[in-house]
């Protein structure tokens, strides 16, 4: 199964998301939606999990739940915007993995058999940060693989 996953869209989606996105069976957004469009474009691309960001405080968005837990091939998911707001021990809960966002940047790694993942940004460029999203596959064992995917965006 490969899952597609976003974060800090911050009402910018842009062509090169889409079309990283293609043949994904899940899409997972990490928060910061900004505008409730984005979640409706990626909608048809492929089923949508999302979850808010800090800057999601009104409107439609603000209706997304804070953190969600996600069942994929035997493998829970725990995803949720700030890494550092993270309240319980993913290992001791038997967490697979642990996805977030709002740093801007892309981060991959695994501790204590967990993997933490942060796709990056794929909004409006932060600082120098590059656009990235992440893809995620979850084999039928349960095993997961994650590639952070630079989206080619030149800075201007």
């Amino acid at each position: 199964m490969r899952i597609g996953v976003l974060s800090d869209t911050h009402s910018l989606l842009r062509p090169e998301v889409l079309s990283a996105l293609a043949g994904v069976e899940h899409i997972l957004h990490l928060g910061d939606v900004g505008d409730p469009s984005i979640l409706k474009a990626l909608a048809k691309i492929a089923p949508v999990h999302a979850i808010r960001g800090n800057i999601d405080r009104s409107g439609p968005c603000s209706r997304l739940p804070e953190t969600d837990v996600l069942l994929f091939e035997n493998s829970y998911i725990y995803i949720l915007h700030d890494l550092t707001t993270l309240r319980l021990d993913p290992a001791a809960a038997k967490f697979a993995a642990v996805l977030s966002g709002h740093s801007h940047r892309p981060h991959m790694e695994r501790r204590k058999g967990v993997l933490y993942l942060n796709p990056g940004s794929c909004g409006p460029r932060r600082f120098l940060l590059p656009v990235t999203i992440a893809m995620l596959a979850v084999r039928r064992d349960g095993t997961l693989e994650a590639e952070i995917i630079d989206l080619g965006v030149p800075i201007k």
